[in-house]
């Protein structure tokens, strides 16, 4: 048998659909009203947020969604860990508490043993128990690729929600968990060679992070995710009107990850992210390599804030629009 990472084309959040092409694919579908809805649609598709939030008539706000990969990592159980966190964070990204969530399951029985596929479920029900959320079901399908995820219903203070279009100029942005995950991931699957830290990182829950920015006040944030800091930062950005400038020196990078992109371990989804981006962008005399960093596939990264929490470096602000959404200086 394989390495897990090795039944995959991707892996993690660098498996996604490019941000540019699902625009496309999203924008030419035709999502009908529905009829008679029993809910207020609050957050759709307009903005590309992180979930979809709805408040039912007796005013109650739920929030929706869905995310499932490729295998990230070797070992099952930190995979379903990983990919449990990073559903998850959706909910933590709009301001939300995850209530209950369901597995999504994709399984290759001729080439996996099922003893692995319950070794990622294990996972995924150990990060749902941590987060205080139920796992109940699920739906599972044969497929030539595994995949994992979880589809999560959250709940919310309608009067406190983070959402990526309320961003002001004067916010600060800051970080919570640091960059160089994709690049790390990625030598893994060619490599073998684990990273510990990293795995830490993508299981660490968003839970402390949106609590804190919720007590501070906070109206506007995102997570960092497949589409690297750039393109996330870049939705945000466009979807409030406003220019976010990044120091790229404050950006906080995993030990081990500048080395690995030296050394070639670069996501295709990170070149397609920075290639997403560079026309919105005022890059300045940065560097590929560093450029390439900020654009790099995150898996279940950490959340963007456009304001101040404890423990989280101030990474840049949001300032008045200047016709490019993204401007980043050395």
């Amino acid at each position: 048998m394989k390495r897990l990472t090795q039944y995959a084309q991707g892996g993690g959040c660098a498996c996604k659909i490019p941000a540019g092409d699902l625009e496309r694919l999203l924008g030419s579908a035709k999502m009908p009203r529905p009829r008679d809805p029993a809910a207020e649609l609050v957050v759709g598709l307009e903005t590309g947020d992180d979930a979809a939030v709805v408040r039912t008539q007796d005013g109650a706000v739920i929030i929706s969604t869905a995310d499932f990969f490729t295998p990230v990592v070797d070992d099952p159980y930190d995979w379903g860990r990983i990919a449990a966190a990073n559903a998850l964070s959706d909910v933590y990204a709009m301001g939300g508490r995850p209530v209950v969530a369901l597995n999504l399951l994709c399984w290759p029985p001729d080439l996996l043993p099922y003893e692995l596929a319950s070794e990622v479920l294990r996972g995924g029900a150990e990060v749902a128990a941590q987060a205080g959320c139920h796992l109940a079901g699920g739906h599972s399908v044969t497929d030539a690729e595994p995949k994992y995820g979880l589809a999560v219903t959250g709940t919310a203070d309608p009067d406190r929600l983070l959402r990526n279009d309320t961003g002001r100029p004067g916010l600060p942005l800051s970080l919570t968990k640091p960059l160089g995950l994709g690049v790390l991931n990625n030598r893994h699957k060619s490599t073998g060679e684990v990273f510990p830290h990293a795995v830490e990182t993508m299981t660490r829950l968003n839970a402390d992070a949106s609590r804190a920015a919720l007590a501070a006040g906070i109206g506007c944030a995102t997570d960092v995710t497949g589409f690297g800091l750039l393109g996330h930062l870049h939705k945000l950005a466009r979807a409030s009107g406003v220019t976010a400038v990044i120091n790229a020196s404050a950006v906080p990078v995993l030990d081990g990850a500048a080395q690995a992109l030296r050394e070639g371990f670069v996501p295709g989804g990170s070149r397609r992210n920075l290639d997403w981006v560079a026309p919105h962008l005022d890059r300045g005399d940065v560097p590929e390599e560093t450029l390439l960093l900020l654009a790099d596939a995150q898996t279940s990264g950490g959340l963007l804030v456009a304001g101040e929490i404890p423990g989280a470096p101030v990474i840049g602000e949001l300032i008045e629009n200047t016709g490019h959404t993204l401007i980043v200086r050395s």
